[in-house]
């Protein structure tokens, strides 16, 4: 096993986290985020507007803090062997979940401003055409690419990794738990998704913050266990070769 490419996908799962997670608490503290998402379509506007060039520039470097990732999954291919097909369809899913995520993320950067910026200058009846235009946009864009299409592909891209390190252990197999139980709780944060169409559908409340927060917290033990390996590695055969001469 190639123990540099383990040091270098381990650091890329890090780095990812923390481009992450920068952004993601500074739309905490200045748009209340996630939870703006589900107020109504003029109050989001109106913050939106507020929030200026800075808020516009927050959301795009969320909308690409994880493309590290992207990298870690397919150095993570190679390191798990690409003779796994498993692995393989991981890796696909995992290219999806990015793919879908950003498209759905950058609505704030290239849609949102200009609805925003309509609906602040035209104070009339077409107002609620913008506001009918929003919802649309924020329902297909957020809910259906970002935060469905987006987490189902990452939660199955976890799923598969984690039940290949269970039974193949390239790191330690409490990473694989943590994994199994982190997709399960994540997946249960999709209820409130078909809240949004279907009334009365039952809630987890809890699950779609929790599940988001122990995901990042599942690619950091990731990422430390795969330095960690490497390193491992590294040693094991820098003290082979010495013993050898």
């Amino acid at each position: 096993m190639n123990q540099a490419l383990q040091r270098y996908a381990g650091w890329l799962f890090i780095a990812g986290f923390i481009l992450l997670f920068i952004p993601y608490t500074t739309l905490v503290m200045i748009f209340d985020y996630p939870d703006i998402l589900r107020m109504p379509a003029d109050h989001i506007l109106t913050r939106f507007r507020a929030g200026g060039t800075t808020l516009v520039l927050v959301w795009w470097a969320f909308s690409l803090a994880g493309l590290p990732l992207i990298w870690a999954a397919v150095f993570l291919r190679k390191i798990l062997g690409d003779e796994h097909q498993n692995v393989r369809v991981a890796t696909v899913f995992m290219l999806l979940g990015a793919v879908t995520q950003i498209a759905g993320l950058l609505r704030w950067v290239f849609v949102v401003p200009v609805l925003s910026e309509y609906f602040a200058q035209h104070p009339d009846t077409s107002r609620e055409a913008v506001t009918v235009l929003f919802l649309a946009i924020h329902q297909y864009g957020g809910v259906v690419l970002g935060e469905h299409l987006g987490q189902i592909f990452s939660i199955l891209w976890t799923l598969i990794i984690c039940l290949h390190v269970l039974r193949f252990r390239p790191v330690h197999a409490a990473v694989g738990w943590f994994g199994i139980v982190t997709s399960a709780i994540y997946l249960l944060g999709q209820a409130e998704l078909f809240a949004t169409v279907i009334p009365g559908f039952p809630v987890v409340g809890w699950a779609a913050p929790v599940g988001s927060t122990l995901w990042l917290l599942w690619m950091i033990a990731l990422g430390f266990s795969l330095v960690r390996n490497g390193r491992q590695n590294r040693t094991y055969s820098e003290s082979a070769s010495l013993a050898g001469a």
